[in-house]
């Protein structure tokens, strides 16, 4: 299988919701993750020196959380035989994004740089 246009440059980062938003960022604050931004509606980013960024979000507490690793690659151009389940498109933070499934089942996200 060629790999040509969809090898990851790295972990960009991991999204996670939280029923807390203050009590994740504290969490996260202790570790060594320095706050770089917080937004005003319960959610924030924070990094740990040059490594992926965190982003955690608060959703209600009848929903329950989850986890998602998301992969950076250079472009949008996947190889035909990755499942895509949901295509390349523009989000409010400057980049492109897309969800595909792996042979196990998994979901990942993958962000490319914008205008890809």
């Amino acid at each position: 299988m060629s790999t040509e246009g969809i090898e990851p440059r790295g972990i960009e980062a991991v999204f996670l919701e939280t029923h807390n938003w203050g009590k994740a960022a504290k969490f996260f604050q202790s570790l060594g993750f320095e706050l770089e931004f917080e937004t005003d509606h319960s959610s924030g980013q924070l990094r740990n020196g040059d490594g992926p960024y965190v982003f955690i979000a608060e959703v209600p507490e009848s929903k329950e959380t989850a986890m998602q690793i998301v992969l950076k690659v250079p472009a949008e151009t996947l190889d035909p035989s990755v499942e895509v389940v949901t295509p390349f498109d523009n989000t409010h933070y400057g980049t492109r994004e897309a969800t595909v499934r792996d042979p196990d089942g998994r979901t990942w996200s993958l962000q490319a740089p914008a205008g890809s």
